[in-house]
């Protein structure tokens, strides 16, 4: 891959596996919206309870937001897409080996779908080549999981707002930080890396 295709607008790090063929494009864009729903429900089983909330501390966001900046917008919400409908369906593959519609944390699961898609978005726009771009991009995406999965945890159990805010948004907010330094860390090292091949 050419230095002049890497820095070309439009282009997300999932764009830079080859494919000869339209149809060998579809296998490929297939697998990888496959991965990115397996990925997430891996990180998932990565679960940390915290004290007093109902929401533990889990690495499905993250691996949301890495799958939305890697796939782009189509692909990253194909992937939250089939992530959510497999775990619907009964796939053990939600926080903590949970599976099902309508708990209390299903609002983050849906805010993902969207995050995924506008880190994505933002990803095919060059918002995931530089370190401060990266750190935007990952704060775009992280508000809007919790701009739907706090009202949605308020609704469900019956808090009110601020106490949902307390226990569903500030505990994590240290966490939040030290995942968009990995994702500072990580997307833009991986450009650096296609160009050296390319």
């Amino acid at each position: 891959m050419s230095t002049a295709a890497l820095s070309r607008p439009g282009t997300v790090l999932a764009d830079l596996l080859p494919a000869a063929t339209a149809s060998r494009a579809r296998v490929r864009d297939a697998a990888l919206v496959l991965g990115g729903a397996a990925l997430t429900g891996i990180a998932a089983q990565i679960a940390v309870p915290v004290p007093g909330s109902p929401v533990p501390v889990t690495g499905q966001t993250f691996a949301a937001l890495l799958v939305g900046a890697s796939l782009g917008a189509g692909r990253g919400l194909l992937s939250m897409v089939l992530y959510a409908l497999a775990g619907m369906a009964g796939m053990p593959w939600f926080a903590g080996g949970a599976s099902g519609a309508g708990g209390a944390t299903f609002g983050y699961i849906v805010g993902m779908m969207l995050a995924a898609t506008a880190v994505g978005a933002l990803a095919r726009r060059g918002g995931d080549r530089g370190m401060l771009r990266t750190a935007a991009t990952m704060a775009a995406g992280t508000a809007l999981i919790y701009a739907v999965g706090v009202p949605y945890l308020a609704l469900s159990t019956g808090m009110s707002l601020g106490q949902a805010v307390a226990v569903g948004l500030v505990p994590f907010l240290i966490g939040d930080a030290l995942k968009a330094a990995l994702a500072m860390g990580a997307l833009p090292t991986a450009w650096k890396l296609a160009g050296r091949r390319g």
